[in-house]
């Protein structure tokens, strides 16, 4: 795993006894005291970008770049008054040349903090200037940015373990009863973590210190996060066509960078590789990133450059041979992997990579539990034929799609009948042609009422629902799920199962959101970036669970240019049905791929691999819950998830992704409460993480 850490203190003698006695574990020195940075973990070379500057000589004058990790800089701060250096740390895939990255720094230091998060790429920028230091979050939220009190300063870092190990943090047992109740509810959620005392920084917003004094800004102005205003067919067609530069720019940005050739025993293979299974988003990047012809600005004949053509990997789940769409969307692949610059790997997956295999082994520590914990396995084992490079389509539906609280926002601007198409897809997809006015009717409804109801109105009545234990139909249908997102906040598929105590502390603090003051927008909008930050968080524990040694994971569709540029999409045409394969068709077309097979772009569903996983394996999981630690906790009734596990193994229609959560979390703690050794070093450093977590108990219910 791979982190930045670093530390503001308020007084300057304290951070540099603490940097001299405390030190992160692998830790490569970027700068050093009073306010020092670390990169931590096993970064390439090419990876680390420092610029360091004086700001009062022009730009030009003075700045360097410097590739790989930087040692020896300048004090940023100087006593007696002299000189102040600036520096910019840039960690991660960027686009960017040195010359861009000296105009960002000095655009910085007069306060644009936009302007280092416009490069393509996916990267994390630190900014110090004197006693200021600036960490800047993505839009997504794919590359996090934590921060804790300590020291008489802050402490920051890009994962959270390595903070709570600093200052020996508790677990926060309330935020994991919301992280299960609401998980896509940023006011059930704030901006905690599972860990006391250590914060989350917002997508979207910047940290910044000065002497240790925390303060969190927005960078990005809201009208830039709107997506509600009509536009023309010109602005639609301009709209998709920003999202196709912004698309091809990011496949660049991995694909410029210099070729990383593993070592002898890495597990991936050099170059390239891309997914064709999971649908057309990784398709999408697997085709840009093979460079074929009409590609704007692809190396051209990567595969020489590379020594060997993209690795397109297939996974052929033969445990779930006969799931309807598979063979389809195993013979779409073959098609595109036709080309001669693609090299097909078929990974065959037998039921030793089903959901829930040899979930009780020991594995990967995460920050956070997340649904990626009950499918690492299955993962890993096609991540492991891809190249050193690997390119995911994870973000895509997020980022391109509509949120079904979208038609809401249409109701608002009187696009009353752009509703018609998304209806009557549902009632095509519910088999609902005899009665097809009932469904538009149904959700033209909900639409509207959502429309019509206010924010604090629509976050009470969700906490009324907890409290009355009152859950969406567990029903699998488009329609249900389409009116259950139809509001302002909603209960999550794990809720049913916690327990009284543990859903009243939760509405509290629904209902603590719901009385704060300020603008919030409108309905679609919020939950549509609430979903797109919950989908990059679980994006980020995918990473730390199935991290194949050597291996970087590329998520194109979350970078900022990519996220920006899918903001200008009308949102009439987001509601289409089909919308994302229109789109990411146009993106190719304009890229010079238009030759796709019959079918591209049709949606797959797991759903029947996790019920095959489930079944296979509910006798482990019974055993997993003789005892668990959510019991302990207060979370949740042992009795009661054994017999919805139980039940689900054997077919009753029960919320599929409600039991992967709750597993993904007693797994989760199970290995919190066993790791042992800590992410620091030295005379100070703290031990390992002790959480005593059997004497942890919810607080009384106000």
């Amino acid at each position: 795993m791979r982190w930045l850490v670093g530390w503001s203190s308020a007084v300057a003698r304290s951070s540099v006894v603490a940097g001299r006695t405390l030190l992160p574990v692998g830790g490569q020195l970027l700068w050093g005291d009073p306010d020092p940075l670390w990169a931590v973990g096993d970064w390439r070379a090419d990876e680390i970008r420092v610029i360091t500057a004086d700001p009062t000589r022009p730009a030009g004058n003075g700045a360097h770049g410097a590739y790989g990790s930087a040692y020896g800089f300048n004090s940023a701060h100087r006593n007696g008054g002299g000189p102040v250096t600036a520096r910019l740390a840039v960690l991660g895939r960027c686009l960017a040349s040195d010359d861009a990255l000296r105009i960002g720094l000095y655009a910085a230091r007069g306060g644009a903090l936009r302007h280092l998060t416009m490069w393509a790429g996916s990267y994390t920028a630190v900014l110090q200037i004197g006693r200021r230091t600036t960490i800047v979050a993505d839009l997504a939220g794919a590359r996090p940015v934590f921060h804790t009190p300590w020291a008489g300063g802050t402490a920051y870092a890009t994962a959270a373990l390595p903070l709570a190990d600093l200052i020996e943090a508790g677990l926060d047992v309330t935020h994991l009863a919301a992280q299960l109740a609401c998980p896509d509810s940023p006011e059930a959620l704030g901006n905690g973590t599972p860990y006391q005392d250590v914060r989350r920084l917002p997508p979207g917003h910047a940290l910044i210190l000065r002497e240790g004094v925390p303060e969190i800004t927005g960078y990005e102005p809201h009208a830039s996060l709107a997506v509600g205003a009509s536009r023309s067919a010109t602005d639609a067609e301009q709209a998709v066509a920003g999202v196709r530069d912004a698309l091809v720019e990011a496949v660049r940005a991995r694909l410029a960078q210099p070729r990383y050739v593993p070592e002898p025993g890495d597990a991936p293979a050099p170059g390239i590789g891309a997914d064709l299974s999971g649908g057309s988003a990784s398709a999408t990047l697997a085709l840009l990133a093979a460079g074929l012809p009409g590609m704007p600005g692809t190396p051209i004949g990567l595969g020489a450059q590379a020594g060997q053509r993209l690795r397109a990997v297939t996974f052929n789940d033969l445990a779930t041979s006969g799931e309807q769409g598979r063979d389809a969307e195993l013979e779409r692949a073959r098609r595109m992997a036709a080309d001669p610059r693609l090299h097909h790997v078929v990974v065959p997956g037998g039921p030793e990579s089903l959901p829930y295999a040899d979930l009780l082994d020991s594995g990967p520590l995460t920050d956070e539990p997340g649904p990626a914990l009950i499918t690492a396995e299955r993962h890993r084992r096609r991540l492991v034929a891809g190249g050193a490079d690997h390119f995911i389509g994870h973000g895509a539906r997020h980022v391109l799609d509509a949120h079904p609280a979208r038609l809401a926002d249409l109701l608002l601007d009187r696009h009353r009948r752009h509703l018609l198409r998304p209806a009557a897809a549902l009632a095509r997809a519910e088999g609902a042609s005899a009665r097809s006015a009932f469904v538009p009717l149904t959700l033209y409804r909900a639409a509207r009422r959502l429309a019509r109801t206010p924010y604090q109105q629509g976050v009470e009545d969700a906490a009324g629902r907890l409290l009355a234990r009152r859950f969406d139909d567990a029903g699998a249908g488009g329609l249900t799920a389409s009116l259950a997102a139809l509001t302002w906040c909603r209960p999550g598929p794990a809720a049913r199962w916690l327990t009284g105590e543990a859903l009243a502390e939760v509405s509290i603090r629904l209902s603590d959101a719901a009385a704060r003051p300020g603008s919030v927008g409108r309905p679609g909008e919020r939950r549509a970036r609430a979903a797109l930050a919950r989908a990059a968080a679980d994006l980020r524990v995918f990473e730390q669970a199935v991290e194949v040694r050597s291996q970087r994971l590329h998520a194109p569709f979350l970078d900022n240019q990519v996220v920006r540029a899918a903001q200008a999409l009308p949102e009439t045409m987001r509601v289409r049905p089909g919308a994302r394969a229109w789109v990411l068709r146009a993106v190719l077309a304009g890229a010079g791929v238009r030759d796709l097979p019959p079918g591209w772009g049709a949606t797959t569903n797991a759903s029947g691999a996790v019920r095959i996983g489930l079944r296979a394996a509910v006798d482990d999981l019974m055993d997993l819950f003789s005892a668990p630690l959510l019991a302990d906790a207060g979370l949740v009734d042992a009795r009661v998830v054994r017999g919805a596990l139980r039940a689900a193994a054997d077919g009753e229609a029960l919320p599929l992704d409600g039991l992967g959560e709750l597993v993904a979390t007693e797994v989760w703690l199970r290995r919190l409460i066993a790791r042992r050794g800590s992410c620091w070093t030295g005379p100070d450093a703290p031990g390992a993480l002790a959480l005593a977590f059997r004497a942890i108990s919810l607080p009384p219910a106000h």
